[in-house]
Order: structure tokens, then C-alpha cells, then sequence
């Protein structure tokens, strides 16, 4: 147990470091804006926004649970097949994308104000990339690579940042939303070929026949379950965006990057403890894991929202300038408050999900429904919109500690995962 207990320190704490850097190096992004018009780092925005509806996370986690379930049990050549079936099936699912850019091409870039072709076609070629990677990163989670695994956070990072640079500072006419896509893509596919490669043992080897109906039935409520913890995270800068003009939507973007840098921050304790616990369930093993993991954020999500709430002023004026203090600052402490019981819910709904137990799915996806509902319909100020968050991400982390508390599954982990 001492063995288990260091190797999930230093694996969380590689991740941890990972995520800083690369978050850190992310931070180029608001410097480099200052380059362009701001009608084209708008464009930016709107394809980036576009790009978010990809359930990116909750595919991830499919393929990790997938994986890890595999090789605790050694059916490794049943996943080999559902990697490589349903990397086609989200290919053939861009291909009528693609058609409708082809056939749209002009419109298309005339209703997203896109000045220069290439940023369509790069944009289009990030959607292929963002499509693919969750099934190879998942793979690569599953495998408890984590050394790979943050080392594509940083590299992504740097990419993106690194290549926009270049492009716009030394491209004839590069400083436009094309500089942007080229970063992203840059990033986006050296991401995806580290994480194909590194896990090309899982892929590409010999298969077995598996049920498609049954795989689809199988990742359906997971896909629910993971999806209505995405909405929560991200579906208030959707409303905002709709609702809300200058300045307070600026206001909204700077308090939002730095107290979503909560989640971000104890993320990497989420994705190291995933595939371990998929591991114990799957055979049959008993593990402290998830209660270290909840002990570990809860502390690290609590000291990180008092210090942002205190001291956060300072953070808005060396990021993003001394004119935004007032107004982001009036809503920090709030999004904070919203940002600490949703760390906790995902680390409750994870386990959850990683034992196979399926009964809070109906509950989160109601829950993520009367979320994005009661956004879109009462949103009279960014106090309000951020209350709300905070009481829905309260009632998340309630639902969780219930199931996993005070009403345990009677199934056996074994089962759970057949």
C-alpha cells in the first residue's frame, strides 16, 4: 500500500507540474492578442468556442476506463477493436463536415467573418484532430503513461503559443486569426501523434469480435455522466456570450480564466486516479485511492479559492491589465465559490463512474438540463449568473457524496465492469 500511495504522489505531482507549465505558457495567448485586430482575435474566439463542443473529456475518460478495464483483464485485443472502430466512426463523422465546407466555402467565411481561406481549413483540421484525440488520449490515461501525458500538455502549450508567435510577428499579414490557428494546430496534431504512437500497442495489434450495439449501450451513460459535468464547467460562458456585452463579458473571460485555474489546477489528481480505481474494480481489489484523491483537492481547491478571492487583483492586473481589476474582481470571490464544490462533485462523479456505478447518471443529466435552462432563461446580472452556478454546483457535488456515502452500490466491482 506504501508502494501504491508514493507512486500516486509522484504520478499526480508530475501531472500537477505538467499543468502548471503548460498553463503558464498559455498565458502568451493574452499577450499575443494585443498583436492583432480585435475583430480577428474575435474570430478566434468563435471558432475556439465551436471547437468546445466537442465532448473531448467525456470520450477521454470512455477510452481510459476502457483501457484500463483491458489490460487489468487482458482483453486487450476486444479494445484494440473498439480503439480502431470508433476512430473511424468519428472520422466518417468530419467527412460530412468537410462536404459542407466545400460546398459552403464562401458563406461559411463570410458569416464567421473569417478574412483568409487557411483559417477555415486549419479550423477544419483542428475539429479532425480534436475528434481523434480523446480516444488515443484515453488510451494513453488508461495506460497510466502519465510521463507522456503531461508532457502533451506542455508541448501542446508551447506549440500553440510558440508557432502563433512566429506567425505573427514574422508572416507577411500573419497577425490575424490565421496566426492563432496555426499555434492550435501545430499543437493540436503533435498531440495527437505522440498519444497515437506511444499507444500503438493497444491499437494496432490483432482484435475480437465485440458487439457494437452493446459498446454504444455501454458508453452511452457514461457519456451522459461525464458530458453534464462538462456543461457544468463550461455552458455559463456560452450564456454570457449570448446575454451579456462589454465590458462585463470582458469582466466575465479574466474572472472565469482565473478561477476555472481551480479546476485545472487539481485536474491531474482526477486523471492519475481514474484508471486506478478502474484497475482495483476491475479486479476486485480494494483502494483508498479515491478518498486520497478527494482529501488532496478538497485542500488544494479550498487554499486556491481564499488566496484568488484575496489576492487575486494582482493576477488581473499583471495578466490582463489594470482597467479590469474593478469589475473582475466584483465577481472572483463568487465564480471561486462555484469552482470549489464542482473539484470536489468531479472527483465523486469520476469514482463513481470508474466502479461502473451507473444510478447518479439520471440524476446529472437532469441536474445539467435544469443548469443550462435556468442560465438561459434568468440571467439578470453576472452576480446572478455565478450564484446560480454555485448553487447547481453544490447540489452536483451533494448528489455525489450520496451515492458514494450514504447509498454504496450492492454490486460488486467485478460485476460493474462486465
Amino acid at each position: 500500500m506504501p508502494e501504491h500511495k508514493s507512486a500516486f504522489f509522484r504520478q499526480s505531482g508530475w501531472m500537477m507540474i505538467a499543468n502548471i507549465i503548460g498553463g503558464a505558457m498559455m498565458l502568451g495567448v493574452h499577450f499575443l492578442s494585443q498583436k492583432v485586430k480585435d475583430a480577428e482575435y474575435g474570430t478566434v474566439g468563435a471558432l475556439l468556442g465551436a471547437i468546445i463542443l466537442i465532448p473531448s473529456i467525456p470520450l477521454q475518460m470512455i477510452f481510459a476506463r476502457e483501457a484500463a478495464a483491458g489490460l487489468a483483464t487482458g482483453n486487450t485485443r476486444a479494445l484494440a477493436a473498439k480503439a480502431r472502430r470508433s476512430a473511424l466512426a468519428l472520422f466518417c463523422l468530419w467527412l460530412p463536415l468537410l462536404a459542407v465546407v466545400v460546398t459552403k466555402h464562401d458563406s461559411i467565411l463570410q458569416h464567421w467573418k473569417i478574412t483568409q481561406p487557411v483559417t477555415l481549413w486549419m479550423f477544419l483540421l483542428i475539429i479532425l484532430a480534436s475528434l481523434l484525440t480523446p480516444v488515443f488520449g484515453g488510451l494513453l490515461q488508461g495506460k497510466q503513461d502519465f510521463f507522456w501525458l503531461g508532457w502533451t500538455q506542455m508541448l501542446n502549450a508551447f506549440l500553440r503559443v510558440g508557432v502563433a508567435a512566429l506567425v505573427i510577428f514574422f508572416v507577411p499579414h500573419g497577425n490575424t486569426a490565421a496566426g492563432f490557428m496555426a499555434g492550435i494546430l501545430a499543437g493540436t496534431a503533435l498531440v495527437l501523434f505522440i498519444m497515437m504512437w506511444q499507444t500503438r500497442e493497444l491499437w494496432t495489434g490483432p482484435t475480437a469480435p465485440f458487439a457494437v450495439g452493446s459498446f454504444i449501450r455501454e458508453v452511452t451513460p457514461l457519456m451522459i455522466g461525464f458530458g453534464a459535468c462538462q456543461v457544468m464547467f463550461c455552458f455559463d460562458a456560452v450564456t454570457v456570450g449570448r446575454f451579456f456585452s462589454d465590458p462585463q463579458t470582458t469582466w466575465y473571460a479574466s474572472a472565469g480564466t482565473l478561477s476555472r485555474a481551480l479546476m485545472w489546477l487539481v485536474l491531474p489528481l482526477v486523471a492519475v486516479m481514474f484508471p486506478k480505481l478502474v484497475h482495483s474494480s476491475a479486479k476486485s481489489e480494494k483502494s483508498n485511492v479515491l478518498g486520497l484523491t478527494l482529501l488532496l483537492t478538497a485542500g488544494l481547491a479550498i487554499i486556491a479559492g481564499i488566496g484568488l478571492s484575496l489576492l487575486g487583483g494582482i493576477a488581473v492586473r499583471i495578466v490582463f491589465g489594470a482597467d479590469r481589476v474593478p469589475g473582475t474582481m466584483s465577481i472572483v470571490p463568487w465564480f471561486a465559490a462555484a469552482m470549489v464544490p464542482l473539484t470536489l462533485a468531479n472527483v465523486l462523479v469520476n469514482g463513481l463512474l470508474a466502479k461502473g456505478d451507473l444510478r447518479v447518471v439520471p440524476w446529472l443529466g437532469v441536474l445539467a438540463i435544469g443548469y443550462a435552462t435556468t442560465l438561459w432563461l434568468y440571467h439578470p446580472s453576472l452576480q446572478v449568473e455565478l450564484q446560480t452556478l454555485a448553487g447547481f454546483t453544490a447540489v452536483l457535488f451533494v448528489d455525489g457524496a450520496l451515492f458514494t456515502w450514504a447509498m454504496p452500490s450492492v454490486k460488486t466491482s467485478a460485476e460493474a465492469l462486465k
